[in-house]
């Protein structure tokens, strides 16, 4: 609508300021089909590859599963909860599980399921439990303590 009504505009100018207001428009159109054909192909080449196969958790080797019995034990690691505002509360164990699912699964954070909530607020919570140390800690509860070593000595 802006453009129609700086061409209507254009009527009552001189000859010279009509032509150059036409070919401004008719650059402007162009361009703006352009910028918007490539914006669409960015985009598509910026989203995750989805495969065909559900893409299944993978057991990394040396860490357990986050049972009941482990999440009881990394829970006290993580900070406490905020008091009732107007957003709603974040399920930590959620957060912890979305981050095992990446790290198991080597898919990107946009592909993240979406039952583990936002994938950017599980980046953002895993970028600053990382920066913080608190990641570290987490990781090592749920790395399998108990190796079986046998020798033949």
């Amino acid at each position: 609508m802006p453009e129609v009504r700086r061409l209507l505009h254009a009527l009552s100018e001189s000859e010279e300021q009509q032509a150059h207001r036409l070919h401004w428009s008719h650059f402007r159109r162009r361009h703006q089909a352009t910028a918007r054909r490539f914006h669409v192909l960015r985009r598509a080449r910026q989203a995750p590859v989805v495969s065909q196969q559900a893409s299944a958790p993978v057991r990394i080797l040396g860490m357990a599963t986050l049972t009941d019995e482990r999440w009881e034990v990394v829970r006290p690691l993580l900070p406490a909860p905020k008091p009732q505002t107007s957003r709603p509360a974040v399920d930590h164990r959620l957060i912890v599980e979305g981050i095992l699912w990446v790290m198991q699964t080597g898919s990107s954070w946009r592909s993240l399921p979406s039952h583990f909530g936002a994938w950017s607020k599980v980046l953002y919570y895993y970028r600053q439990w990382r920066e913080n140390g608190r990641w570290a800690r987490i990781w090592q509860i749920l790395q399998i303590q108990e190796v079986p070593i046998s020798s033949s000595a």
